[in-house]
């Protein structure tokens, strides 16, 4: 099965060159290849930070856009990887090694199946 594991962080901590922030962000490819040899890695991408991004919706047939996501929080989605596991708790132990986990947080989120029925809300 296929999930998502969402990269969210502080830019701030990120980026601040600290020891710990190098450390994290140079052990992320080493961890990238890891994944892809042992056949977990699907695919993964780094986003730019959300003053490059653009927020769209259409209400009522109109459509607009504004400027970046604007979020009460000063983590922000920084990337992802798809894996595949065998089971949520397979990913979430592989979701654990993911040297930003250290700095942030990791969503783990199944993928959608598309062969099987919708959720019932």
């Amino acid at each position: 099965m296929r999930y998502a594991c969402l990269v969210y962080f502080d830019p701030h901590k990120v980026f601040n060159q600290s020891a710990e922030a190098e450390a994290a962000l140079r052990d992320s490819g080493a961890y990238n290849n890891e994944l892809k040899a042992s056949g977990h890695m699907v695919t993964d991408l780094a986003l730019q930070l959300p003053d490059q991004a653009m927020t769209v919706q259409v209400r009522g047939g109109r459509m607009s856009a504004t400027d970046g996501p604007f979020m009460e929080t000063k983590e922000v989605l920084g990337g992802f990887i798809v894996i595949e596991a065998r089971d949520l708790n397979e990913a979430v132990r592989i979701a654990a090694g993911i040297p930003l986990a250290r700095l942030g947080s990791i969503e783990v989120r199944p993928v959608v199946d598309y062969s099987k029925p919708r959720p019932n809300l």
